[in-house]
């Protein structure tokens, strides 16, 4: 039985899986505040509520927005404060007696996805969330391949390339980033970006979904608007592309609900690769919100 959590700012979500990755039971809870002691028993609580239930020792999974430190394995996390900074793995395998596998939740994403029945025989997976922030996993022959510091895929912390620098022009926003760092791809690529360059150069703010609304209605500046980030998303992901050249991308997050993404993509993405290389498939997510617990209960298939 693989047993997955996905754990965020404010909810833990649980989920059982069997052998033919069926998912057998769901609860959620909320996430204790600033109260690790009580983090830690609520997952072990968790864990043993479900081996009592269906008789066996679960193999357990968790994802979660940030990332164990590859030094002291402490959690380099905002959104989970009772989490930060602590030895969570480590005290959670002592409170329970069993081993535990951590993944940030980006990588949980991309292999929830990569073990979808269509893409379980790809030999590379990358998975890229456009969301509330950018970011990405790599899964290579079935496993997460998150590095010797655990930030492979991290993409949303790369900058912006030089030629998209020079495709937003001499008025281009140079925007800052939440890990303080300027020009991070996920100030750009991610749903939020999406409002704040529609912002930048139209003086306005507006939702993601009502300047997509505009421009399905033909709308000027929404056309003018799309048009721009379209071509964005083209350069950037030729970037990551050339580095990593998955064989399949498919993308998670609600901005990946925009349809034009996938009609415009395959065009204009070539131009910007290498010669030799061809643009991978790119489809959207199979699996949704639901993806980070799935994903974090195969962080065990072996």
């Amino acid at each position: 039985m693989f047993y997955g959590f996905d754990v965020g700012g404010t909810k833990i979500e649980f989920g059982a899986f069997n052998e033919s990755l069926e998912r057998l039971a769901t609860e959620r809870v909320p996430t204790p505040g600033d109260d690790y002691a009580k983090l830690v028993e609520t997952l072990a609580g968790l864990v043993e509520k479900y081996d009592a239930q269906f008789g066996v020792e679960g193999l357990i999974g968790f994802g979660l927005p940030g990332m164990e430190d590859a030094e002291d394995n402490t959690i380099l996390t905002v959104n989970v404060p009772a989490a930060k900074g602590k030895p969570l793995r480590a005290d959670l395998e002592a409170r329970i007696g069993r081993s535990v596998k951590i993944e940030n939740d980006a990588n949980c994403f991309a292999l929830s996805e990569a073990w979808d029945d269509e893409l379980k025989d790809e030999e590379s997976v990358m998975g890229l969330i456009l969301g509330t922030g950018f970011g990405g996993g790599i899964i290579h022959e079935g496993k997460v391949f998150s590095g010797r510091n655990h930030v492979a895929g991290e993409v949303g912390h790369t900058r912006l390339p030089i030629d998209a620098w020079f495709h937003l022009g001499e008025n281009a926003p140079l925007l800052g980033c939440g890990c303080g760092k300027k020009g991070c791809l996920d100030s750009y690529l991610s749903g939020r970006g999406f409002e704040l360059i529609y912002a930048h150069y139209f003086g306005e703010k507006k939702k993601a979904i009502d300047i997509i609304t505009a421009y399905n209605e033909g709308e000027e500046k929404a056309v003018e608007h799309v048009e721009r980030f379209m071509e964005l998303l083209a350069i950037c992901f030729a970037n990551i592309f050339t580095a990593y050249d998955p064989h399949v991308v498919t993308l998670g997050g609600g901005l990946s609900n925009f349809e034009l993404i996938y009609e415009e993509m395959p065009k204009r993405i070539p131009k910007y690769l290498m010669p030799v290389a061809k643009c991978p498939k790119i489809i959207k997510a199979k699996h949704g919100d639901s993806g980070g617990v799935r994903g974090a209960a195969f962080l065990n298939i072996r």
